[in-house]
């Protein structure tokens, strides 16, 4: 069945047995395909069959089909003309792990972050009903949003707007009890209740046969009446109270409902209308049913026994580094606490919670609430660590502003996937944290060269009460240097000279010091022996080392992990204040470039970036005015 789909059209003329094959050879052929690449597997594999009736039923791309996170979507591109290239997902020129609109015109928005569609399934509507561009062509409006996706305020709001302005349009809710981590919260309980207690179709019925057999006198009050036994009994109330018509909740595996529902609702719906569907992550697939995050993320693995294949480390991760230094900074103060949302697996909180369960807190897909708590926290006079990607942090960043910088409260921001992440590519880079931090009165900012700097990084914010402080550290492993037994706090705003040269000074911010020293080796076969140095802080900068470096060498080269406007930034506001420039040094400054990076090995972005070693290598000659050398890879 599926060698006869080139689009979706071509699902239209399959009767409704042959969808049903259909959704067992795109199962079959998403696991062979992610087996293969890797990538995320659990998620997919739960829409299987929605994805075959959503394209079945609805006239795609004309009809609008928006994927909340988009991390669900390897059957969506596999039935859009895109299957032919599935096994190049996320890898360097191959598809994207997330819908793209520069992919396809069946991604009409893209999406790697959660609690969006909704707002974007408006936003669709309101333009098809106000003409938009004719070459859009929009018809309906459809979002697709998972549970855990619904605990972030970003899409209550968007429900609320739209109950408002009653535009006709499509909520999805895949209900399957999981996003990334369990789901948390009164939300997840609500859902629950809903499709454990009795169908609410029969409440419906039970309340209006019984108003009906009244006297005419009495029915008004009973109408009352039945509408208080609606809040108690009937399911979706809540969604009904925000202008939704509710439907569900109908099992999300089974076409024989999934294609009538869909059906009727394309020929009757005319305002909002949410649709409660029952899924189960890593269906039909027994390894992933069976895992813990039901198979979320998956490197390549093997169809038979759903083995990965895992290299053998040869050094500890850095967020391992860090949830290790958390739990002993934490046996040592009782009132560190931990915060993260919806990452406790993906921090290493997940061992926090373990050992202190009432100090730790998932608090949802909801960054902006956890800033603030963490924030009250903090004002409680608790020593919260706010746990959270870089790119996830970016969500929060209002609370970071008011909420914790403008009342200097001594929140730990610890910032995972630092920098270029590899294969999921710029929505999930930590490109920005360095900038949109250190530019925020009384902020200290910090990042790490290697895993023991980190646990000295993870000390300094335990024992910092000040203020705000942030430390950041990148994805997957250290370089395998000794772990210091007793961390020590470092003095706040000062770096280290790692090497002594003469000439060029090379001052690194975070984990591109190890290219720096491959790029040294190199210079130093020229007779070019650079002083190297770990500035450790962005803010507040050492002064006296950088001005140091810039009176003793000729040329000085920042270079960081993070965009334009950061720690190289700083430095150059520093000299020209110094007036430095006007005694003749060369300074140039090493940063992401003012474009977005597509996904890649972490090595291949950072080429592409200019922040390798040969990069550095290059920079330091260019600045000299030298012919540059190869250096080793």
């Amino acid at each position: 069945m599926l060698d006869r789909v080139s689009t979706p059209a071509d699902l239209k003329i399959m009767s409704d047995k042959e969808l049903r094959l259909l959704a067992d050879e795109l199962r079959a052929e998403m696991v062979s395909a992610v087996s293969e690449t890797g990538g995320h597997l659990g998620a997919g594999l739960g829409v299987v069959e929605l994805t075959v009736a959503l394209h079945a039923v609805f006239d795609t791309p004309k009809d609008h089909l928006i994927w909340d996170v988009s991390h669900q979507t390897y059957p969506h591109k596999i039935l859009t003309g895109r299957r032919d290239r599935i096994r190049t997902l996320r890898q360097k020129g191959g598809l994207s792990g997330f819908t793209k609109r520069s992919e396809s015109p069946y991604d009409p928005f893209g999406a790697a972050h959660s609690s969006t569609s909704i707002s974007a399934a408006l936003g669709f509507a309101v333009a098809r009903d106000l003409g938009g561009a004719p070459e859009h062509g929009i018809g309906d409006a459809i979002a697709v949003i998972g549970d855990g996706s619904m605990s972030a305020g970003m899409a209550f709001e968007a429900m609320n707007n739209a109950g408002h302005l009653k535009k006709r349009m499509i909520v999805i809710l895949n209900d399957n009890e999981m996003s990334i981590a369990p789901p948390v919260g009164a939300l997840s309980s609500y859902l629950s209740q809903l499709y454990t207690g009795a169908p609410f179709q029969e409440f419906k019925a039970a309340a209006k046969g019984a108003v009906s057999l009244l006297p005419g006198p009495f029915q008004e009050g009973a109408k009352r009446a039945r509408e208080m036994l609606k809040h108690m009994t009937v399911g979706g109330t809540m969604f009904e109270q925000l202008g939704f018509s509710y439907l569900g909740p109908i099992d999300g595996h089974d076409l024989e409902q999934l294609l009538p529902v869909l059906r009727m609702v394309r020929d009757r719906a005319t305002g909002p209308m949410l649709i409660h569907v029952i899924t189960q992550k890593g269906k039909g697939y027994g390894p992933a049913e069976a895992a813990r995050d039901k198979g979320h993320g998956v490197g390549k693995f093997d169809v038979v026994t759903g083995t990965q294949a895992k290299s053998i480390p040869n050094a500890p991760s850095y967020t391992s580094v860090f949830a290790k230094s958390l739990l002993e900074q934490a046996q040592q103060d009782p009132k560190i606490c931990a915060v993260t949302a919806a990452m406790p697996d993906g921090t290493g909180l997940n061992l926090f919670a373990e050992r202190y369960p009432s100090r730790c807190f998932d608090v949802g897909i909801a960054e902006q609430h956890g800033v603030t708590f963490a924030a009250a926290l903090a004002a409680g006079g608790m020593k919260p660590f706010c746990a959270m990607y870089s790119t996830f942090l970016q969500r929060g960043y209002d609370q970071v502003v008011h909420d914790v910088a403008i009342q200097r409260l001594p929140v730990r921001f610890a910032i995972d996937r630092a920098g270029l992440v590899g294969a999921d590519g710029a929505t999930h880079a930590g490109s920005f944290d360095i900038a949109f931090l250190a530019n925020l009165p009384g902020f200290v900012v910090m990042a790490a060269a290697d895993e023991a700097e980190l646990c000295h990084m993870v000390a300094t914010a335990a024992a910092y009460d000040d203020g705000p402080i942030a430390f950041r550290f990148p994805r997957g492993e250290g370089i395998g240097c000794d772990l210091p037994q007793n961390p020590a706090p470092l003095d706040i705003g000062k770096g280290r000279i790692v090497q002594k040269g003469s000439q060029v000074a090379i001052l690194s911010f975070g984990t591109r010091l190890g290219e720096v020293r491959i790029a040294a080796e190199t210079l130093a076969a020229q007779g070019i022996v650079p002083t190297i140095a770990d500035a450790r802080f962005a803010k507040p900068l050492d002064r006296e080392m950088i001005l140091k470096l810039a009176a003793d060498h000729e040329v000085l080269i920042t270079i960081e992990e993070g965009a334009i406007g950061g720690f190289g930034s700083h430095v150059a506001q520093l000299l020209a204040e110094e007036a430095v420039f006007d005694r003749g040094l060369k300074y140039r400054s090493m940063v992401l470039p003012d474009s977005f990076i597509d996904h890649a090995s972490p090595a291949d972005m950072y080429r592409e970036a200019k922040l390798s070693a040969q990069d550095i290598h290059d920079k330091v000659l260019q600045t000299l005015g030298i012919a540059s050398l190869k250096v080793r890879a």
